[in-house]
């Protein structure tokens, strides 16, 4: 048994070696960066130690402060969007159709896309007097569309863009849950005279939960680090109305150089995305007692 745990772990060595220096290192060191304060061109050189300046001065950082509620907000529509969407069709598709095989080819197709690349898509759609979006909302609608001018177009529209971009993801999740609960207790409640939405509310949802947790802490991880496709859509504009979290990093790092600064921003938006997924956990197996 000992000598079958050692060949084990021998295998699991150099992953783990490999993890270690992509992922653990890097994570040390950003940790040690958010103490200093450290701007590669400054006339200023080397490393100058802080201590929690820079945390502290997140806390009163407007900018910092705002991104981070617009995060929020992005990361809650996003998600619960999604994973309603994602539940449906999951629904949908264990039903049988014409074209279906079809129907999950092409449904699955935004999860190949490059992020950036969903950016610079949905750029294309939006152009005003190109962008098919923009021509269906304006010219079939007569609605004025215009994501350069409206804070509160940009940001529905990157939450679209976000839907449209993992749904997928969720579907699949939802798909492959759905299909291997045992359908017993769900004939068996049925048969005792339960109500379509009361198999759902006692039975499938609490044996879909661990699935659909794992699906909401990947999806809400996904939306608190969003950068490549609102840079390429809205640039985090127009003002500040789509400049989320991992924006607001990436102009105090690059821009600004301030790498300090930018490490301790890096870590405490991960220190918040562990607590709030905790909080979820908490909240959901509560709600599970009763």
């Amino acid at each position: 048994m000992k000598q079958s745990q050692g060949l084990g772990w021998a295998f699991l060595t150099p992953t783990l070696v490999i993890l270690a220096i992509t992922g653990f290192l890097p994570f040390l060191y950003v940790l040690y960066v958010g103490f200093f304060d450290w701007n590669i061109f400054s006339a200023r050189e080397g490393l100058h130690y802080t201590g929690v300046d820079n945390y502290r001065r997140l806390v009163f950082d407007s900018e910092f402060l705002r991104s981070l509620w617009y995060t929020i907000q992005f990361t809650f529509w996003s998600v619960s969007t999604s994973l309603i969407l994602g539940f449906l069709l999951a629904q949908l598709l264990l039903k049988d159709f014409p074209f279906k095989t079809f129907f999950r080819v092409v449904h699955a197709l935004p999860l190949m896309i490059a992020p950036i690349a969903v950016g610079a898509l949905w750029r294309l759609m939006v152009i005003p007097g190109f962008g098919p979006l923009w021509y269906g909302l304006e010219e079939g609608l007569g609605f004025e569309y215009r994501i350069g001018a409206s804070g509160t177009q940009a940001f529905v529209t990157t939450v679209l863009m976000d839907v449209w971009h993992w749904t997928p993801f969720v579907t699949l999740t939802m798909l492959a849950g759905l299909s291997s609960i045992p359908q017993e207790p769900r004939e068996a409640a049925m048969v005792d005279g339960a109500s379509t939405w009361q198999v759902y509310r006692h039975i499938t949802i609490p044996m879909m939960m661990p699935i659909i947790l794992t699906t909401v802490f990947i999806r809400i991880m996904d939306a608190l680090r969003i950068v490549d496709e609102v840079f390429m859509l809205t640039g985090g504009g127009p003002g500040d109305a789509t400049r989320y979290i991992g924006l607001h990093i990436f102009r105090v790092v690059f821009p600004k150089t301030d790498y300090g600064y930018g490490s301790a921003t890096s870590l405490l938006t991960l220190y918040f995305t562990i607590v709030f997924c905790w909080l979820l956990f908490v909240a959901i197996s509560s709600f599970q007692k009763k």
